[in-house]
Formats: C-alpha cells, sequence, structure tokens
C-alpha cells in the first residue's frame, strides 16, 4: 500500500505542478473551446481578468508538496476545492465522459491520497 501510495502521489503533484507551470509558461499548446459556449466565455472572462493566475500557482504549491511529500496534507488541502471546481466545470459547462476523465482521476487520486493520511484530517471532521 505504500508503494500505491507514493505513485499516487507522484501522479497527483506531477499533473498540478506540470498544469500550474503551463499556466504560466504556456509550454503545452491546446485548442481554446469555442468562443460562443459557456465553457468558452467563462475561460476567457477567467484569463482577461487575471482570476487564473493564482489558481494557477496554487496549482504549482499544492501539486509540489504533494510530489515532493513534503506537508502533502497541506498540499492535499489547496488541491482539493481546485479538483472540486474542474469536475464543477466539467459538469455544468462541458459534460461529457471523454472531458471529464482527467478530472475523474484526480479526484480519486486526490480521495485516495486523503484516505492514506487520513490521521492528519480526522480532526476536521470531529465535533
Amino acid at each position: 500500500m505504500k508503494i500505491l501510495t507514493i505513485i499516487a502521489r507522484i501522479l497527483l503533484g506531477l499533473a498540478f505542478v506540470v498544469f500550474g507551470l503551463n499556466g504560466f509558461l504556456h509550454f503545452i499548446p491546446g485548442p481554446p473551446p469555442p468562443a460562443d459556449s459557456p465553457a468558452g466565455q467563462f475561460f476567457a472572462v477567467a484569463t482577461a481578468t487575471g482570476f487564473m493566475k493564482p489558481i494557477f500557482a496554487l496549482q504549482f504549491i499544492g501539486g509540489l508538496l504533494v510530489l515532493l511529500g513534503i506537508f502533502v496534507p497541506l498540499g492535499l488541502t489547496i488541491l482539493a476545492p481546485i479538483i472540486f471546481n474542474i469536475l464543477l466545470f466539467h459538469i455544468c459547462m462541458v459534460p461529457g465522459p471523454k472531458e471529464m476523465m482527467p478530472g475523474i482521476i484526480v479526484a480519486v487520486l486526490e480521495v485516495f491520497l486523503i484516505w492514506r493520511y487520513w490521521p492528519n484530517f480526522r480532526a476536521l471532521v470531529q465535533r
């Protein structure tokens, strides 16, 4: 189980480090969403206003903490709302199993790692 935890940590951390950096450096080209769709309009506004810059920074920081194995619970806590918003974005604006797969994968990795680090989170759900 320890090896599976390390693999999950590396996969989740690497994904967010790479895509967090990509938000600043743009080294992974991708087609823009159609401008006439709600997803395209949302992303255009979020990008133009600078709303995405702190999110990319938090993706990088949270991913780095998880990837390096230092302060993993803090990294998971930073990434949890980002993953929730990724899933919510795809459910509301770009529904479809193919489009949702990356969000589902990172959500499963996140939940697995929270389960593995549960003693660090237990106090959050106790009275």
